[in-house]
């Protein structure tokens, strides 16, 4: 009888938790979607869904973690120059775009500006070791992921060099997705000399709420005159097809020129949340001179030697998700074509609303995604999503040669786009994410042949069997693209 009491008790204390949350929830007056997607994580999953929701769920945005961070954007710093050197030449088509991209994110279109693409990690890695070999003031190294095997390791040792040559040396990691790294890798750099920050480091139970804000970025800047941003990170999977499991077919960029000062505000700006050190030294950001002599230069094999570059963040700390609302725009003001790649496509309403707009328009939509991602739910969420596309005309690519991790976007052999940022609610509305926006002819036609090579490893799918997908399937998307907004 006693026990029968207890139980009573607990289960009227559990049910009262659980409706006071929920009404916290609805009192948040989040996204409908994302309300109703909690309220039955809430309802349906008895304690599993308290614990998921007190990690993940619980809407602090987030001022108490990071707002002094993102009011310290170091803008004016990265600036400067910019403001002495005045505007230069704004492609018409593209000035509102770019407008928003300076009013939200504080982005300034840099001219001048060398672009080398790489869609092979192994010449990637290549050309990031030569560039730390040739560092003589700082590196500045940003990755979501750095794995302790040999290509974390490669990049480690030649770090490690560095700081005995007497460079100064910062690292930032993000403290989620390197759980799996053990922290003896990191102390190992530091007991070099190299400075290292973790990104928001989640310890139970305090400030388990920061789990759900992660850093996404991939940034690298070298003395102020390369910078390297995209998708991939230090971890064998990106650089070596094949290595374990599927390979991974990844974009990432090297640029030399102003716009490395955006690269810079992005990663100094990090640095304070990690290490709540403030940088605003000018000798972190790119030389007029220095800058002149790179241009002059001709010896490497750049895209392009005259691009305008915005690099543009975005934080779940600001009341607009600026790289989305970026893409949007792109996306409803293209004319001919707008080609985009993600790994994964969970879309919000908005963009899936303007990808509908625009293939119903006439322009020429084509989205490319992975045949399988890396996490089965993924799976199924990213292709619940895929029916309400095709059905507007926009031609969906499944990529089979392995996992295709690219996040870029090129519109109208003009604009591009490549960085960190995913298709899907997580990238634009709780990570910390970089993408460089390119405004160049040169770039969107090399980008947009890359697309059409991709292509060739892909099957096109077709409405009609695509409906006719097996009734367990698509009920196994459906369900999970319920919990779409919380992945």
């Amino acid at each position: 009888m006693f026990d029968v009491v207890i139980y009573s008790v607990l289960g009227a204390f559990y049910f009262i938790v659980v409706l006071s949350q929920m009404l916290v929830v609805i009192l948040e007056n989040r996204q409908p979607v994302k309300t109703v997607a909690w309220l039955m994580v809430l309802f349906f999953l008895p304690v599993v869904g308290l614990v998921i929701y007190f990690f993940f769920g619980r809407n602090r945005k987030r001022e108490h973690f990071v707002s002094k961070a993102c009011a310290s954007q170091l803008a004016r710093r990265s600036a400067v120059r910019f403001y002495q050197g005045g505007f230069p030449d704004l492609p018409a088509d593209y000035r509102p775009l770019i407008k928003l991209f300076r009013r939200q994110s504080g982005a300034f279109p840099y001219s001048d500006n060398k672009l080398r693409i790489f869609t092979c990690g192994e010449e990637m890695l290549d050309n990031l070791l030569r560039d730390i070999t040739r560092a003589q003031h700082h590196i500045h190294v940003e990755f979501y992921i750095i794995e302790d095997d040999c290509v974390g390791r490669m990049v480690r040792d030649a770090l490690m060099a560095k700081v005995r040559e007497g460079v100064s040396v910062r690292l930032i990691y993000d403290d989620v997705g390197c759980w799996n790294v053990k922290n003896r890798f990191f102390r190992e750099m530091e007991k070099e000399g190299i400075q290292v920050g973790a990104f928001l480091p989640v310890r139970f139970p305090k400030l388990t709420s920061k789990v759900d804000f992660r850093n996404h970025r991939k940034i690298v800047v070298i003395d102020a005159i390369a910078g390297y941003v995209g998708g991939m990170n230090l971890a064998e999977r990106y650089v070596y097809p094949g290595a374990k499991g599927p390979a991974w077919r990844d974009t990432h960029l090297r640029m030399m020129g102003n716009a490395v000062a955006g690269l810079q505000r992005a990663f100094l700006s990090d640095w304070y949340v990690a290490t709540g050190q403030t940088i605003t030294d000018q000798v972190y950001y790119p030389k007029e001179e220095e800058c002149r002599r790179i241009l002059a230069a001709d010896d490497e094999p750049f895209v392009s030697r005259t691009a305008l570059i915005q690099i543009v963040t975005s934080i779940p700390t600001t009341p607009w998700p600026d790289i989305m609302q970026g893409m949007v725009l792109a996306v409803l003001r293209a004319k001919k074509y707008c080609y985009l790649q993600s790994p994964y496509f969970m879309p919000t309403e908005r963009m899936l609303f303007a990808l509908q707009t625009a293939a119903l328009a006439g322009v020429d939509i084509r989205l490319m995604i992975p045949e399988r991602t890396d996490k089965r739910f993924l799976t199924w969420a990213s292709r619940s999503f895929l029916q309400d596309v095709i059905r507007a005309g926009v031609r969906v690519y499944l990529y089979q040669g392995g996992f295709l991790h690219s996040k870029t976007l090129v519109c109208d052999d003009m604009l591009s786009s490549c960085g960190s940022t995913n298709i899907d609610f997580r990238s634009f509305e709780r990570n910390f994410e970089v993408n460089a926006f390119i405004y160049d002819h040169e770039v969107a036609l090399a980008m947009k042949k890359t697309f059409l090579d991709d292509q060739g490893h892909c099957r096109l799918l077709n409405l009609e069997s695509w409906e006719k997908r097996p009734l367990g399937c698509r009920v196994a998307e459906s369900s999970i693209r319920l919990l779409s907004p919380l992945l």
